[in-house]
């Protein structure tokens, strides 16, 4: 696994996610390749309006998608789920068929997970059940001491839900997360909504935090251990999924 970074954050914006369609009307591109070799690799998918897109399925590596932009229905062995706002899908690896149809341009973002020995041990231990369909207004929310107090948190995936990955969202007007470096897990960000906020990583004690404007459709990645903010201007907005990943896999699978 990575340790070591040349950066203290690794971003790509919106616009330079290229769309190529195919005849069928999908586009898939990668974020961020060659950036984190942990056993995560993450895609940023594109499907026009009346299309459907039946994605890969996978026996050995977990999946995880985040429906970000654009109104549709996913269909799988539970039924049909409207997608009418952000939300949140986890197939049952490669034991049923599913599909995204698109009733309006869509964006999503496609995780794919590799699941080493202890992911597998805790996964067979206890997980939550799969498919795993949630619309964000459904996730329960939680209260944590670095987001401000007008802050609306929710989680998606809690710790040893789905492996070693743990997933919530953060959205707020003129504030948002102030957050010391956490070592224990590498942390995604998906923009969503009306994003308009500066994202600042750095060691705050050594005096080097860096600033990026964050809007909707961005995606950034910040190594473990780097401090970090993400936060709003009065009448902006800071609306992001974040996405973890522990760094040491015996620790937490002992925990």
């Amino acid at each position: 696994m990575k340790t070591n970074y040349d950066k203290n954050y690794y971003v790509v914006k919106a616009e330079d996610m290229k769309a190529e369609y195919n005849e069928q009307g999908f586009a898939m591109t990668e974020l961020l390749p060659g950036v984190y070799d942990g056993g995560i690799r993450s895609f940023k998918c594109f499907l026009k309006a009346g299309s459907t897109v039946k994605p890969e399925l996978f026996a050995d590596k977990g999946v995880i998608l985040f429906f970000g932009k654009g109104e549709g229905a996913l269909t799988d062995q539970d039924g049909v789920h409207p997608i009418t706002e952000l939300a949140f899908y986890v197939p049952n690896f490669d034991a049923y068929n599913y599909e995204v149809y698109a009733h309006e341009d869509m964006e999503f973002i496609f995780n794919i997970i590799e699941f080493n020995q202890w992911d597998k041990q805790t996964y067979d231990s206890w997980h939550i059940r799969l498919p795993y369909f949630r619309l964000h207004s459904e996730c329960v929310q939680y209260i944590q001491s670095c987001k401000g107090p007008h802050t609306e948190a929710r989680m998606v995936l809690c710790p040893k839900w789905f492996g070693r990955v743990i997933l919530g969202t953060t959205r707020a007007n003129g504030e948002g997360t102030v957050e010391k470096g956490h070592p224990a897990v590498h942390q995604w960000n998906y923009c969503v909504g009306s994003s308009d906020f500066k994202m600042s990583v750095g060691y705050k004690e050594k005096n080097n935090m860096e600033t990026v404007n964050h809007k909707a459709g961005d995606w950034s990645f910040i190594p473990a251990g780097a401090d970090h903010d993400l936060v709003s201007d009065p009448g902006k907005e800071v609306y992001y999924v974040w996405f973890e990943h522990y760094t040491n896999e015996k620790e937490f699978i002992q925990d």
